[in-house]
């Protein structure tokens, strides 16, 4: 991924991450505070249906009361009390009912028992326990119907003035839709009253306005919860499988005197107005989003023409330093980092180019030097030889003829023989000088590798010297000059023969190593110390009394014309190992 594609990426998720995160926390503030809402209308609703229950109760108690009060009532009284016959007064609670307005009516002896029943007649005579709430406030009461329903009601009860013994009135109002009806109930809400029968949820137990009747078959959960636990319940019921459908509900029970859950209060909230500002807030912020990526977008364009693109003709330009075009130069004029940068850079180049010809100069110098010092060296010993022995063929002339002779004799067999290594001297400084390039064909590697170890076989078995080999099963083919790979192994062979001059063991081996042909020499000699092997093929380096550095370098110098590497290590154990790598054909192809 290039760096524009990174910033490109990286400015897109950063646009979308914090509009995405407003959008979120926006809906979920949305969501609390429609909440706080709902549970504040709620509140509301409960205190003002506390309000008109207490009211409907006090109203209830207040025609009982009259109704205790009233001279029909006292007569009937003292009727009864005289030993009056109450059949009489079987059907007197309708008359009475309609003239105090009370939808429940019960007339009832001081034992209980119903003198008369405006919700069912045929109950005389039946107890009534309501008379235990005489003198109290109003209360909740469910009242069984002569069809087999029931029906919740307000009821209050109260002892006829003056009768002895007492005649009880227990009266009431239903609390029913019309009674919900009187609320001004806000839009979106609606008002429920659930009445706890027995036996299992019944939607027909609801009451309330058609609409809200509806959806009441959704409440079940909520409402079996007021009813089993005594509580409030709370919950999102989803009418559809639309949001914007969902209600938020509150389950009220409601209690009778004795704590028993008589009926439950159903407040269901809608939650449309929450949902559309949530889509609200999510559209507005996915518009953003929108908004976001495409400035994204403009500003990594922008960010690659003043920064990318200068980075990328950076880059450009450090591969072809890289690769050796040491005049490279990037034409970027602007004042800001990436100017400064890639003036930092030419300045960097420029001087790289300086330093490099002052060091090819250096080197070239050193190169000279060091090889005027070694050819001083090398030909500073035989010269000495020659020097004495021509001072002795001076000497010698003064001698009788006879002594003259066998001197000259000797000296020119000492000059023949120096004179013969001022020749290997020189032709060996002539060989490194003038080292053919390689002729390459395709061949196998471990066929130059026999080639060495059949030629050194006699001479290693002579120096008591072992000879290990492993060389590879499959081919390895590559491209080489079969004469000056023969070369180069020979003079490893033979470093390691003397390093060895007690004997020992010589280990050579021709393996495929992914896609290069490993061919190795070790040895079990003293091996080398850290600096020695990293001189070990500088030119006229050598280790030996008598070598002339010349060996590893032709060496390198071949595996190098190769296209291949050559490593020297130290042997866990004692002694070193040669390694060299070389491209296998179909590397080299390819």
């Amino acid at each position: 991924m290039t760096l524009r594609q990174k910033m490109l990426l990286m400015l897109a998720l950063t646009v979308m991450g914090v509009v995405l995160a407003v959008g979120w926390t926006g809906s979920v503030r949305v969501r609390h505070v429609f909440e706080d809402i709902d549970r504040q209308q709620t509140e509301m609703l409960m205190g003002q249906f506390q309000r008109e229950f207490n009211q409907r109760g006090a109203d209830t108690a207040e025609a009982v009361h009259r109704m205790a009060d009233s001279d029909v009532l006292k007569r009937i009284a003292f009727d009864l009390n005289n030993g009056g016959d109450s059949a009489p007064y079987l059907t007197v609670a309708l008359p009475l009912a309609q003239e105090y307005r009370l939808e429940y009516l019960e007339l009832v002896a001081h034992d209980g028992s119903i003198i008369s029943s405006l919700q069912w007649t045929a109950r005389f005579g039946y107890k009534e326990p309501a008379i235990a709430a005489s003198g109290k406030p109003a209360f909740l009461k469910q009242e069984d119907l002569p069809d087999g329903t029931s029906q919740i009601g307000v009821f209050a009860t109260r002892t006829v003035a003056g009768s002895d013994p007492a005649l009880y009135v227990v009266g009431g109002r239903q609390l029913d839709a019309g009674f919900l009806q009187d609320f001004p109930v806000p839009a979106g809400t609606q008002l429920l009253i659930y009445r706890n029968v027995s036996g299992p949820f019944d939607t027909h137990n609801f009451a309330g306005v058609a609409d809200a009747l509806s959806a009441a078959a959704h409440y079940q959960a909520l409402v079996d919860d007021a009813r089993a636990n005594g509580q409030n319940a709370e919950g999102v019921v989803y009418v559809t499988n639309r949001r914007e459908d969902s209600m938020s509900v509150t389950a009220i029970p409601l209690k009778a005197a004795d704590g028993n859950v008589l009926a439950v209060l159903v407040v269901a909230n809608s939650r449309r107005n929450m949902v559309e500002v949530q889509r609200h807030f999510q559209d507005i912020a996915y518009g953003i989003a929108g908004l976001g990526i495409i400035f994204a977008v403009l500003a990594s364009l922008w960010i690659a023409a003043r920064i990318s693109r200068p980075i990328e003709e950076l880059a450009r330009a450090a591969g072809q330093v890289a690769a050796g075009d040491w005049e490279t130069r990037v034409d970027i004029r602007s004042l800001d980092e990436v100017g400064a940068l890639a003036r930092s850079f030419n300045n960097m180049t420029r001087q790289l180019s300086e330093q490099r010809d002052r060091l090819v100069q250096t080197e070239r110098v050193a190169a000279w030097r060091e090889l005027a010092r070694r050819l001083a060296h090398e030909l500073k010993n035989p010269l000495t030889p020659l020097q004495i022995t021509v001072e002795n063929m001076v000497r010698a002339k003064k001698l009788p003829k006879k002594q003259f002779d066998e001197v000259f004799k000797e000296s020119a067999a000492t000059l023949t023989e120096e004179i013969e290594n001022l020749k290997t001297i020189v032709g060996r400084f002539s060989d490194f000088s003038k080292l053919p390039k390689p002729q390459v064909v395709e061949m196998d590697a471990r066929e130059a590798v026999r080639r060495v170890v059949k030629l050194y076989g006699p001479a290693l078995e002579e120096k008591h010297i072992e000879l290990g080999t492993s060389i590879s099963a499959e081919p390895l083919m590559i491209l080489g000059d079969s004469e000056l790979l023969h070369r180069a192994l020979s003079n490893l062979v033979l470093n390691g023969m003397d390093a060895m001059p007690e004997g020992g063991t010589l280990t050579v081996s021709a393996v495929r190593a992914k896609e290069t042909a490993r061919i190795s020499v070790s040895d079990i000699g003293a091996g080398l110390t850290p600096e020695e092997c990293e001189r070990l093929f500088t030119p006229y380096y050598t280790t030996k009394q008598h070598g002339t550095g010349l060996g590893l370098a032709i060496v390198q110098s071949v595996v190098a014309d190769h296209n291949g590497t050559i490593a020297v290590e130290n042997v866990e154990g004692g002694g070193a190992r040669f390694v060299i790598g070389l491209p296998l054909v179909e590397n080299s192809r390819g």
